[in-house]
């Protein structure tokens, strides 16, 4: 839970009851209860604004882009033409900003539960939610479950920015969502799943996976670096009908591309996916090996 500390206003984040994160809280700017969750935006020292849902940190100014880049240009560069792309979660707006740098995306539906991260957002964040005004996206305000479950058109690419399963966000990591994802999916469409910690959520990560295994034919799980999550080590899932995220990457199309781009790289793309050994020993039967490219 998120709580002020000490004679300074400080917030912090206990994860799992082991580790905890602690920010210098120079003022808060927002605090709402919907009905799904609490949501509270303070302005901090050294990491700008940060969002924090039921108590958990979503995202920092400082260092936001990775996140918001790894999630959408793995699957948009790996995929031939990715022109119908769904978003699950990502009221922040900073996934749809990134996927929006994409001129052969077509159209973006954003399905998100709670309006109310969208509108503060909306207005504490506008470097996120520069996209959401894009004539490309349909804002849906629904559950994603129920709408990956009910819809009849497909899509190339599926994004879920979920928290983490807990609340509203835990059916998003369930075996009936992802076979209703696989057949909202084009044949060459890809899953990308938030994927939690390296260091502190095997046993997430693991299920997630599992579920996901019948219905994809290539699984991976591929790692990125932060400031602001416990471990600061933390994944993503790719799941695909057959798309390899390595082999069918062309490093020339991402050059070309000339997307701007803090974090993300061909070279930060293909390294991702190589994981450490501690990572392949927990998951590494149930993940496809990654291609050899050296040859």
């Amino acid at each position: 839970m998120a709580a002020p500390l000490g004679p300074d206003l400080w917030i912090r984040e206990l994860h799992k009851g082991i580790v905890g994160l602690y920010f210098k809280v120079e003022r808060t700017l927002f605090s709402g209860t919907s009905p799904y969750q609490r949501i509270d935006i303070y302005e901090t020292a050294g990491h700008g604004k940060m969002l924090f849902n039921d108590g958990i940190i979503m995202l920092s100014e400082r260092d936001e882009f990775i996140y918001h880049e790894m999630i959408a240009h793995v699957p948009l560069f790996v995929h031939p033409a990715p022109r119908q792309v769904l978003i699950i979660g990502g009221g922040d707006g900073g996934t749809v900003r990134e996927v929006m740098k994409h001129p052969v995306v077509e159209r973006v539906v954003l399905v998100e539960i709670d309006k109310m991260v969208v509108d503060a957002c909306r207005k504490y964040f506008p470097s996120l939610t520069c996209g959401l005004d894009d004539p490309r996206l349909e804002i849906r305000y629904e559950d994603g479950v129920r709408y990956v479950s009910d819809v009849s058109e497909t899509f190339d690419v599926v994004i879920v920015d979920s928290t983490d399963p807990i609340g509203p966000a835990e059916p998003l990591f369930g075996r009936t969502f992802y076979e209703h994802v696989s057949r909202a999916l084009n044949p060459e469409g890809i899953l990308v799943t938030q994927a939690e910690s390296a260091f502190y959520d095997p046993e997430l990560q693991q299920p997630m996976l599992i579920h996901q295994r019948p219905f994809f034919e290539r699984l991976h799980l591929y790692l990125y670096s932060n400031l602001t999550y416990p471990g600061a080590l933390w994944g993503f899932g790719y799941a695909s009908k057959g798309l390899c995220p390595i082999r069918d990457l062309d490093p020339g199309r991402v050059t070309a591309a000339n997307i701007s781009s803090r974090y993300y790289n061909a070279g930060i793309h293909r390294a991702a996916f190589m994981l450490p050994t501690f990572v392949t020993k927990e998951l590494g039967p149930i993940l496809d090996p990654v291609p050899d490219m050296s040859s």
